[in-house]
């Protein structure tokens, strides 16, 4: 059983991801409007990406960029790759719980909010295109 158990574990870690990555969870907004920011940076290097989110005027643009500077920092210090090597490998967002909330409305009634919250995950990779 014990043996089973090492050889379970070296195989997860032969299989482990080796691409620097960071991830931002429950951002208070939603997913669609992060999704529109994530497409502009997709595929590109890390430097052309940072340039980009800086210049975006959009909300998403200031958390995204955040998040890459981070996963940027992740690749240099704890796996060592080169920043001019590093591109945007892989970036997406998923839906978060969303807040319920009411809106009081005329006559006794009331209307719900949805407010939406994301998780956002962005992989750097080491190859330059």
């Amino acid at each position: 059983m014990a043996t089973r158990i090492r050889e379970k574990a070296e195989a997860r870690k032969a299989n482990a991801d080796t691409r620097a990555y960071a991830i931002v969870k429950y951002v208070r907004m939603s997913p669609s409007k992060v999704r529109i920011t994530l497409d502009t940076i997709r595929g590109r290097k890390v430097e052309e990406a940072i340039a980009i989110l800086s210049n975006q005027t959009t909300a998403a643009a200031e958390v995204c960029l955040k998040l890459v500077k981070s996963a940027l920092a992740n690749a240099e210090n704890n796996k060592g790759l080169v920043r001019n090597d590093l591109v945007v490998d892989e970036c997406y967002v998923t839906p978060g719980p969303t807040l319920k909330r009411l809106d009081i409305r005329a006559r006794g009634r009331a209307n719900r909010l949805l407010k939406r919250t994301c998780h956002i995950t962005v992989y750097l990779d080491g190859k330059a295109e």
